[in-house]
């Protein structure tokens, strides 16, 4: 008889947010200081007592190997001001992360800067990856029924949210609900990218998807990191975005509409949020929120949003995208920002790549780019294993010749390869 790889949990669900008492509907937002002194602003607008003597896990978005300042991950600075403040309020606190498949969570942390100030604090980190995980159910789902979650957010007492504040490709935003995906274990997380269209919804499948998934996977706490966030085609592929602010919030989904609000997004055009707030999740009305101080409205700028026809063009090559996610996306547009160009004299005729796990078919000689890609058709052309493959293996699997830069976010030159050709 075969065993189990997880253990089931059916009646899984985080417990309602000890900070919330009282307090559920407030947001602050602090600006002007620095990301550490912005971040403790935040935090000194509510009561953390009731995190003494409790296990907190931090979680962050450190999901891709990008420097501190891409806007991709969270500021360093941020997690260290958590990390103090919960440990002044008595909690013993993690920092956790389980990142895009393909990245170690620890290299990620490392890259990011994270890893140095928590040991600078003694605070452990934690690979969410590494234990086998738990079969959760949700009995209430539409687009999803069960969920394979990291056991480490069943055995801390209180998980917090830090997010960073990004547009998105997919999900318009990104804040302090959708990072809760990322206590998804493994590559499960690419497969609420995969799901076929719902007869009861006409939208994305991976909006009711996230919307099922905060069902039972909302933070006790939420804190948004507005230092550097991303515009544009994020989570990776956008544009930094300068903002110097951070908000924190006992509720999840006040945090992300007052963050939206910040973006100079209206919070009922984020699908997820809006399915969640109508089935009673949250309240994304910033009216009745008690948001502070008085003119937070004065910090916001506007966040160029994500395309609403997304399709990645360059001249001359041709993109086949079924059913891909943003990691694949991302990846795939990075890499041809900063090599397309020389990459054509390596290719005969026109320059064609598939993505995604929707493809009945692809042309010869096509280079099918991630583990996506159906095994029947891989042998057509060049295949890149990986979900998604990191810049240098399809660069090194096209030309022979390996990059110099595996980080996300980074877009240099090509000095280096058109030396090597020369």
């Amino acid at each position: 008889m075969a065993v189990k790889f997880f253990l089931v949990m059916e009646n899984f669900r985080l417990t309602s947010s000890p900070f919330a008492s009282g307090e559920a509907s407030k947001v602050h937002v602090a600006g002007g200081k620095g990301p550490y002194a912005n971040t403790m602003a935040a935090l000194e607008g509510f009561d953390l007592s009731p995190a003494k003597g409790k296990r907190v896990l931090l979680k962050p978005n450190a999901g891709r190997i990008a420097a501190r300042e891409s806007g991709i991950c969270t500021h360093p600075e941020v997690v260290a001001a958590a990390i103090d403040a919960f440990r002044e309020a008595g909690a013993d606190v993690a920092v956790g992360e389980s990142p895009i498949s393909g990245v170690k969570a620890l290299e990620a942390l490392e890259e990011t800067g994270i890893a140095a100030v928590a040991r600078e604090r003694h605070c452990p980190l934690i690979d969410m990856d590494v234990r086998k995980p738990l079969l959760i159910a949700l009995p209430d789902g539409v687009a999803i029924q069960s969920l394979k979650l990291c056991p480490e957010v069943a055995e801390f007492d209180i998980i917090v949210s830090i997010p960073v504040m990004k547009t998105h490709m997919h999900t318009v935003v990104t804040l302090a609900v959708k990072n809760m995906k990322g206590c998804l274990w493994r590559r499960s997380k690419v497969l609420l990218h995969m799901l076929p269209q719902l007869d009861s919804y006409d939208g994305k499948p991976l909006d009711m998807a996230i919307c099922d998934m905060s069902e039972v996977l909302r933070p006790h706490f939420s804190i948004i990191d507005g230092t550097v966030g991303m515009e544009g085609l994020g989570p990776s592929a956008g544009t930094a975005k300068k903002l110097g602010i951070v908000l924190a919030g006992a509720d999840a989904f006040a945090a992300d509409a007052v963050a939206c609000r910040l973006m100079g997004i209206c919070p009922e055009d984020v699908p997820h949020l809006k399915l969640a707030a109508e089935r009673g999740f949250g309240v994304l009305d910033t009216d009745q929120l008690d948001v502070s101080p008085a003119d937070w409205m004065s910090m916001a700028r506007d966040f160029a949003p994500p395309p609403n026809d997304l399709k990645i063009e360059f001249p001359d090559v041709n993109i086949l995208d079924v059913n891909s996610c943003s990691a694949c996306q991302s990846t795939l547009t990075l890499f041809l920002r900063r090599y397309k160009d020389v990459l054509l004299d390596y290719l005969p005729g026109d320059a064609t790549f598939a993505i995604g796990a929707g493809h009945d078919d692809i042309p010869p000689g096509a280079i099918c780019v991630g583990n996506c890609v159906k095994r029947e058709l891989r042998n057509k052309g060049i295949f890149i294993p990986g979900c998604p493959p990191v810049g240098s293996e399809i660069l090194s699997a096209v030309t022979g010749m390996p990059s110099v830069d595996v980080r996300d976010g980074h877009v240099g030159d090509s000095s280096e390869m058109e030396a090597e050709k020369t």
